[in-house]
C-alpha cells in the first residue's frame, strides 16, 4: 500500500514506526471500503469531511466487513461534496441535523424522523461530532453559553429513534462545562433508553495521532458483552507514540499541487519566520511579537516554530498561520500545508479533499481539516467494538 521506504521509516528519537500506520496516510490507493459478505452499518451526523467515518472504514475492511454508510449529514455544501466525493455510496443529505431530528427527547418520532428511520434501516453504529464553538475555550464571548450547544442533544435523539448497538459522540474537552449540562443530560437520556455510557477526555496522542490533541469522547453501547468504561480504558493501550517526523517528513521540498502550496505569509511574519530559522530557536521572543501578544501571557506557541522530535500541537483551522498557534515548519520558511495538516490529523494522502470545484478552496480546507475528527479515533473505537458487534450477530 504505501510508498518505497516507508517500513524503514524512523523518528528522530530512533523508535522505527510501525508499518501498517504509516502505509496507511501515505498510500495513494483507496481501498475497497464496500467490499464484504457482511457490512458495518452507520449513520455519522455532524459528518465534517468524513474523518470519524475513514476510521470506521479502516476498522471494518481490518475485520473483513464492507462499511456502509447509510446516512452521512453535513450542513456545508462544499465539505459534504469531499465527504460524498470519498463514500461514492453513502447517502450523504446537505441539511441541519436538527431538521432532520427534530423531536423532543422521548415524544414520538416526527413525521421527518419517521422518514429518516425508514431511509437508514437497521444502524448499528451512530456517531457524530458536533459544532463545539460553544464549547471552545478559545471562544471567550459566548464559551459555555452558545445555543449550538444543544446540537449535542440532536445525537441523544438520534440514538433515541435509530437504536444503534453504539453511539460516539465527539467534542472539545470544554463541553463537560456547559451551562446547560449538555453531557449530563445526554448521558441520563441514554442510560434511560438502556445504553451503558461512559465518558472521558481522550489523548488522542496515546491512540497514536501525531498532535497534542484532547477530545471528550462519549460511549454509549447496548447489547454488547462488554461496557463502555472497559472500552474507553483500553483505547490506546497498545498504540505507539508519533512525531512530527512520523508525519510529515517525507512531505519536505514536495511542491506537486496547490494541495501542497503554504498559505502566503507576510513580510512582517516572513521576518519572523525568518529569525526562528536563522538563531534556530522555537519561541519569538515578546519584543518580535505584534502587541497584542507581548508582555505576560499564556500563549507562547503563537509565532512558534514546530520540532520534527516532538508531536505537533493541535491542528486547528489557523494551521496556515503563524499567529494562530506553533505551525511554522520545523525546517523549512513557511507555515503547514493543507497536505502536512491532513497528515497531522491521520488523513491518508489518497483522501480527496479537492471534490466539488468550490471556490476559496484554500477557506474550505482550512475549515475541513482542521475541523476534522482524527480517523484514528474511530479506528481504534472500531478495533476495540468490531469483535463484539460480530458476536451479537
Amino acid at each position: 500500500m504505501g510508498d518505497l521506504g516507508v517500513r524503514t521509516f524512523m523518528s528522530s528519537s530512533g523508535l522505527i514506526m510501525d508499518p501498517p500506520s504509516v502505509d496507511f496516510i501515505r498510500s495513494r490507493s483507496r481501498p475497497a471500503y464496500e467490499a464484504g459478505d457482511a457490512a458495518l452499518r452507520a449513520v455519522d451526523l455532524f459528518a465534517g469531511a468524513g474523518g470519524m467515518s475513514l476510521g470506521l472504514a479502516e476498522a471494518a475492511r481490518e475485520h473483513d466487513l464492507a462499511f456502509d454508510l447509510a446516512l452521512a449529514v453535513e450542513f456545508d455544501a462544499s465539505i459534504a461534496a469531499v465527504l460524498g466525493a470519498n463514500f461514492p455510496k453513502a447517502e450523504v443529505l446537505v441539511k441541519p441535523v436538527e431538521s432532520l431530528f427534530d423531536g423532543d427527547l422521548g415524544e414520538e418520532l416526527t413525521e421527518v424522523e419517521c422518514a429518516v428511520v425508514t431511509g437508514a434501516g437497521r444502524v448499528q453504529w451512530l456517531q457524530g461530532g458536533p459544532p463545539c464553538q460553544g464549547h471552545s475555550d478559545l471562544n471567550n464571548k459566548s464559551r459555555r453559553m452558545d445555543p449550538r450547544n444543544g446540537f449535542y442533544l440532536r445525537m441523544a435523539r438520534a440514538a433515541e429513534i435509530l437504536e444503534p448497538s453504539v453511539v460516539v459522540i465527539e467534542n472539545v474537552p470544554g463541553v463537560t462545562h456547559d451551562k446547560s449540562r449538555v453531557v449530563d443530560r445526554a448521558v441520563e437520556h441514554l442510560e434511560a433508553l438502556g445504553f451503558d455510557v461512559a465518558h472521558q477526555i481522550v489523548s488522542l496522542e496515546s491512540v497514536g495521532v501525531p498532535q497534542r490533541r484532547r477530545r471528550h469522547t462519549l460511549l454509549g453501547l447496548t447489547g454488547l458483552s462488554v461496557s463502555a468504561a472497559g472500552i474507553l480504558a483500553d483505547l490506546g493501550s497498545d498504540s505507539v507514540s508519533r512525531d512530527l517526523r512520523w508525519a510529515i517528513g517525507d512531505l519536505t521540498g514536495r511542491r506537486p499541487s496547490p494541495f501542497d502550496v503554504p498559505s502566503k505569509t507576510s513580510s512582517e511574519n516572513a521576518r519572523r519566520i525568518a529569525y526562528l530559522h536563522t538563531r534556530d530557536v522555537d519561541d519569538l521572543p515578546n519584543s518580535l511579537r505584534p502587541p497584542c501578544h507581548q508582555g505576560d501571557h499564556t500563549y507562547r506557541s503563537m509565532y512558534g516554530r514546530m520540532r520534527w522530535d516532538e508531536p505537533a500541537q493541535t491542528i486547528t483551522t489557523g494551521f496556515g498561520s503563524m499567529g494562530q498557534g506553533r505551525y511554522v515548519h520545523p525546517s523549512e520558511r513557511r507555515t503547514l500545508t493543507p497536505h502536512e495538516a491532513a497528515r497531522i490529523q491521520f488523513f491518508p494522502d489518497w483522501f480527496d479533499f479537492t471534490a466539488g470545484g468550490f471556490e476559496m478552496r484554500r477557506r474550505v480546507w482550512a475549515t475541513m481539516i482542521g475541523n476534522a475528527v482524527p480517523p484514528k479515533l474511530t479506528m481504534e473505537l472500531g478495533r476495540l467494538l468490531i469483535p463484539h458487534l460480530l458476536t451479537r450477530q
